[in-house]
């Protein structure tokens, strides 16, 4: 099952195309690539690109990928694909593809992306794909996306809105602990002690971040026909290539 994610930007087309598709750009507001840099290609060629995700401080996973095309509609909309794949042993994803929408819906665009990827590690690599990393990868996606919308919306730069997350989730952490070590020395009954840290505990968790902070709940996870409870869905990554390639 591909991956889906999509944002509604209070922006301009251009510049949500600028951040996103410019390598210098995109690397500083997408969690899930450390470098995206260009690599040589003649002039008409497809242009390839390597990107890179640092795992640890000292170890680095890489892959490279293609852009297999766009289009402009009449009606404003633009479309990018692009396949890519690792030859990196430790990169769970072996080859995929996927596409970037930009659809403008009257004083905003949604911004929207499926992809989708196959896998290494045989049976054991479909497990932990299926489990972990296919869901972290929804979110890291996610996340960014709101990371994007908060630079192009409110001129707040990534590595800020970075450092207002961090931020925010010491506050919630540091609120549980706290109230998990005062309570046993607490002048109150034990059952109210015993409901209290479970009561801050949720309450870090599910509280709304703050309007400076990205979070990934703000965006779609699915295809919004699917969220409104209608039949339809996004184009699957590989058949949108194949039209993409052609025309």
């Amino acid at each position: 099952m591909g991956l889906y994610v999509e944002a509604r930007i209070r922006a301009g087309l251009d510049e949500v195309w600028d951040r996103s598709q410019l390598p210098d750009r995109h690397q500083r507001w997408d969690l899930r690539f450390s470098e995206i840099d260009y690599l040589p290609c003649a002039p008409g060629e497809p242009q390839h690109f390597r990107y890179a995700t640092r795992v640890l401080p000292l170890l680095t996973v890489d892959g490279t990928g293609v852009s297999a095309g766009e289009r402009n509609r009449p009606d404003g909309t633009r479309t990018s694909a692009l396949r890519f794949s690792s030859a990196h042993p430790l990169s769970l994803i072996e080859e995929g593809s996927g596409y970037w929408r930009y659809v403008p819906d009257g004083e905003a665009l949604r911004f929207l992306t499926g992809y989708d990827y196959r896998p290494r590690w045989g049976r054991f690599g479909k497990v932990v794909d299926r489990l972990l990393f296919r869901p972290l990868m929804g979110w890291a996606t996610a996340w960014s996306f709101d990371r994007l919308r908060l630079w192009c919306e409110r001129g707040i730069t990534p590595e800020r809105s970075l450092r207002h997350a961090l931020a925010e989730l010491f506050v919630r952490i540091a609120a549980v602990v706290a109230t998990a070590a005062l309570a046993p020395v607490a002048p109150a009954p034990v059952a109210v002690l015993a409901a209290t840290v479970p009561a801050v505990a949720a309450a870090a968790l599910l509280l709304p971040p703050l309007p400076v902070t990205p979070a990934a709940r703000r965006c779609l996870r699915r295809p919004p026909e699917r969220a409104d409870g209608r039949s339809g869905s996004a184009a699957a990554p590989t058949a949108l290539l194949a039209t993409l390639e052609q025309s």
